[in-house]
């Protein structure tokens, strides 16, 4: 398979059609997404329970409310980062990190915000030429079974939504490839390309947010740090001859 046919097929790099710097900004098409996403699932209610599985009506409600109950110490310290590197209303950021948190399993959740950032700056409607679509870039044709079979297409422009299918996308690239680099390479679409600057790109901005993290644990922690490598190791003292 060619490089261009597997980023068809897998993952289509950045947003080439919307952009997080067009009017509007990226908070408010983030808040603008979150409504889209109540409109889904009230469109989803329409239909009545009668007419549809239980299941998926959960599903739909699922989308629309919050899910977690609390973040993890890093990714609440990474929200605030992210918040402000992207001029993101942190409301807007919580159910996203939230869902991240939970559809993480076996990966670092900021892993996951990491490729967020690299693929579409928090823009909930970013789309690529190729199709790829909302936060993680999915391209909805290859990724609907990974839905409910009633979810509106629309819902790929859900930001939870999209980060929960993202989410298994990304751990069945890093599974299928057997290693890290190779998995966000495969997740791009640029599995042949030796200079690995996808993966290169997502872990520098997965470090960012690892600093960001750990400097917003308490100043004593840094401190602390701080000292610990300014520190010189002690050394054994010195043999005296007989």
């Amino acid at each position: 398979m060619s490089i261009a046919e597997n980023r068809l097929k897998y993952q289509v790099r950045g947003a080439d059609i919307f952009s997080p710097n067009r009017t509007g900004g990226p908070s408010q098409l983030l808040l603008a997404a979150l409504v889209v996403s109540a409109l889904v699932g009230g469109m989803a209610a329409a239909t009545g329970p009668e007419t549809r599985p239980a299941s998926i009506a959960a599903d739909a409600a699922s989308t629309v409310q919050p899910v977690g109950t609390e973040l993890n110490p890093s990714m609440s310290a990474a929200l605030e980062s992210v918040a402000q590197r992207y001029r993101v209303a942190p409301e807007a950021l919580k159910p996203i990190f939230f869902a991240a948190q939970q559809a993480a399993r076996e990966l670092d959740p900021l892993l996951i915000i990491a490729v967020i950032g690299v693929e579409s700056g928090f823009n909930p409607f970013a789309q690529s030429v190729m199709g790829a679509q909302g936060l993680m870039q999915v391209i909805p044709r290859y990724h609907r079974d990974k839905l409910p079979p009633e979810t509106p297409p629309a819902a790929f422009l859900d930001p939870v939504s999209n980060v929960r299918v993202g989410a298994q996308v990304l751990q069945e690239a890093i599974r299928r490839s057997g290693g890290l680099i190779e998995g966000l390479q495969y997740y791009a679409g640029a599995a042949d390309d030796p200079e690995r600057g996808y993966a290169t790109r997502v872990i520098a901005e997965k470090q960012r947010l690892d600093i960001a993290a750990r400097a917003r644990k308490g100043p004593a922690a840094a401190i602390t740090t701080a000292s610990r490598q300014l520190v010189p190791a002690p050394r054994e003292p010195a043999k005296k001859n007989d």
